[in-house]
This record gives structure tokens, C-alpha cells and sequence, in this order.
């Protein structure tokens, strides 16, 4: 089955998430994210792409990305060829590093970017790992700091500076983010979308919902709705039936 094409942003920013096959460790070290970042950013570079946050967590990595070449995908595939390589040359694992393909959102909008870096820079306090401030391998710290490989100047003129930069990442921010924007998420984008929800807040599948806990299976099911799927969709992609997913999320309807 072909692919679905890739949804295009009008602002050429793009949220990117790689994960980890089965939820695996794609790092194990700090060399081994040392390896991550330096391919990036010279791939990156190379390509005329811009990285405007990052972060990197054990099994997964958030990128924010201006690309106003549409160089994205040739520039992803040759990162996560070299960086597999590398992962199982030194650990001797075989097989997928990555789960399929990296996943990709739009982030079209002023505000939606800075919630965008906020949610990146974010990820290890919403893990319960750390601060933003004291994670290292995000680029809270280039923001704050020296910038080295993120372009810092767009985000930082919007703001007013490094003190309000800082004071962003501080507020509470719950629930102001979803990877499609606010907006209603198209077939051929609902189940990048839905993986993507899902396993960053409930370690889960779409297909594993259905198993859950009820109340915990309806608020996987609120996070869908939230982040822009229909009824239908998510009917499709968990098998529950439209009219349990319409009760457990009606305070989601339009």
C-alpha cells in the first residue's frame, strides 16, 4: 500500500517525532545522543533545514524544524540511517532502531510555535525526569545560554528575550498543545496523529485502547478528540464503537 503524502506547512515549521520500535531505548547513553545530535545538525545544515528546539529522551526525540526547501524527508532518511547504523553496530541489536517512519505535524501560526518549543523543551518535567532547566539534552539550554546547532533568534524576538523565554517555559501549560494544531486531522493524517498522542501521554497503540481500563480508555479518547480526530476516525483505528467514544468524549463534540 502506498504511503499517504505528508502534510505541508504553510509557515514551513514542522513538529518531528522519532520513536523507538516497540518503545525500545534509542539511546542508552550520552554518547550515543551525542551521535544523534552531531548527524542532525550536520544533515541539517547541509540541507539548509533549521532547528529551532530539540530534545532528546531515551526512547524517543521531539525536533522542531524550519524547512522552506522541502527537504525534510531526504534529510530525515540519511539521520536515521546513520544513526541505526550506529546504534547497532555498538549494541549489536538487529533489526529497527525506529518505529516505521518518523512522524510530522505542520506548525503554522505565532502562537502555536511557541507552544510548540514550550511542549519540546517541556517533555522532560512532563516525563518526571527533570525541569527544562536542568535536562541537558534538549535546547533549553542554548536559549538560555550559548546557541551552538538551534537558531534561537525567531523565538527568542517573539518573546522579549531570555528572561521571558524563561518565564514562558514556567507557566502552566496544560493542555494549550496538540500535535494537529487545534485543527480537524485528515484520514490520511489520522493514525501518524493518533500514535503520536497516544504514546507520548498513555504509552500506548491505537489498537491497546480498547483494552483498557474504562477510565482510562476514555481519556485516551478525550486526547483524541482534543487533538482533532472524529468519532469516525478514532472509531476506526481503536474498534470502539462510535456511540461508546461519542459518550466518553461529549464534552468533545462540535
Amino acid at each position: 500500500m502506498a504511503r499517504s503524502a505528508r502534510a505541508v506547512s504553510e509557515s514551513g515549521y514542522y513538529h518531528v517525532v522519532l520513536r523507538g520500535n516497540g518503545r525500545q531505548l534509542i539511546f542508552e547513553d550520552n554518547a550515543d545522543r551525542g551521535v544523534f545530535v552531531d548527524t542532525a545538525a550536520a544533515q541539517f545544515a547541509e540541507k539548509g533545514i533549521d532547528i529551532i528546539a530539540w530534545c532528546l529522551m531515551d526512547n524517543h526525540a521531539h525536533l522542531l524544524l524550519r524547512d522552506e526547501g522541502l527537504r525534510l524527508s531526504s534529510a530525515m532518511r540519511v539521520i536515521a540511517t546513520r544513526y541505526a547504523q550506529h546504534f547497532n553496530r555498538k549494541s549489536g541489536h538487529a533489526g529497527h532502531v525506529f518505529q516505521g517512519r518518523y512522524a510530522s505535524f505542520p506548525v503554522d501560526g505565532d502562537s502555536y510555535l511557541l507552544e510548540a518549543v514550550r511542549y519540546i523543551h517541556n517533555n522532560p518535567a512532563k516525563a518526571g525526569v527533570s525541569t527544562a532547566a536542568e535536562y541537558w539534552w534538549s535546547s533549553y539550554h542554548e536559549y538560555v545560554g550559548r546557541p551552538q546547532i538551534t537558531a534561537t533568534s525567531t523565538v527568542l524576538d517573539m518573546l522579549g528575550g531570555v528572561d521571558a523565554f524563561a518565564a514562558f517555559h514556567s507557566e502552566d501549560a496544560a493542555g494549550r498543545y496538540c500535535f494537529a494544531g487545534g485543527h480537524r486531522v485528515t484520514d490520511d493524517g489520522m493514525g501518524e496523529v493518533a500514535s503520536a498522542v497516544l504514546s507520548e501521554s498513555f504509552e500506548c497503540a491505537p489498537v491497546e485502547v480498547k483494552a483498557l481500563p474504562k477510565a482510562r480508555r476514555n481519556e485516551c479518547l478525550a486526547a483524541l478528540r482534543d487533538a482533532g480526530l472524529s468519532i469516525r476516525q478514532i472509531e476506526r483505528l481503536t474498534g470502539i464503537g462510535g456511540k461508546t467514544i461519542a459518550r466518553a468524549t461529549s464534552s468533545k463534540m462540535s
